[in-house]
């Protein structure tokens, strides 16, 4: 049964499961929302996206205006958007900025750090810290500035850092049942139509790498 903390005539706002498609396909989140609502003709409109394979916060809209109204905010960069991940090691440095060039290999689908700009190549920003390290794996909480495509898994993993979990840019060989340790963990902006401050978090399921960080 999808979660839903908040919805109006204009938003929504829920938990994306794992492996659930954040796009408007069969299957996808916006279908999920259409029957939860018990309005399967409904307009569910995407703003902003999720892995496939990763879990949490997501907003969609509802109407065409506040779809326009949230992808600028996402545009200007006064969309608050904050990961939880659980990483192999620890960073350097407890809080730090990666900032790269971003290129995409079509054939493989994966995201790589580019060293020189070119075509197709995009700058990737994202913030973060330390929140804990145990065994070693690292809590890390990300706020990114922009949202390349696998932008948090590419740029960890290129520092030797790759997320737990991570089948396709890590090659260590975690537990199979363990879910990829990225989580939508907390998102604000302003609603599209009220202009109230709206602010959500949620935390990630107690199992697999975060039961690392589930205890004290």
């Amino acid at each position: 049964m999808l979660k839903i903390l908040y919805q109006d005539p204009a938003i929504v706002v829920c938990e994306k499961p794992f492996r659930v498609l954040s796009t408007d396909e069969p299957g996808g989140m916006p279908d999920c929302i259409r029957q939860a609502l018990g309005q399967p003709e409904a307009e569910v409109r995407t703003v902003h996206r999720l892995d496939q394979v990763v879990g949490g916060l997501m907003v969609y809209a509802l109407t065409p205006q506040a779809a326009s109204d949230l992808s600028r905010q996402i545009r200007e960069n006064r969309f608050l958007k904050e990961y939880l991940a659980v990483i192999h090691w620890r960073p350097r440095e407890e809080e730090g900025t990666f900032l790269d060039l971003l290129g995409r290999n079509p054939k493989t689908r994966k995201t790589y750090v580019a060293k020189l700009p070119g075509k197709g190549i995009q700058q990737a920003v994202l913030h973060y810290r330390v929140v804990d390290s145990r065994q070693g794996f690292s809590l890390v909480s990300i706020r990114l500035e922009t949202g390349r495509t696998h932008q948090i898994r590419a740029q960890f993993s290129s520092r030797g850092l790759p997320l737990a979990g991570d089948r396709k840019y890590s090659k260590y060989p975690d537990p199979p049942e363990w879910q990829i340790a990225l989580w939508s963990h907390h998102l604000a902006f302003t609603h599209p139509e009220t202009g109230q401050a709206m602010d959500f978090r949620l935390d990630p399921p107690g199992e697999g790498a975060w039961a690392l960080f589930s205890h004290p």
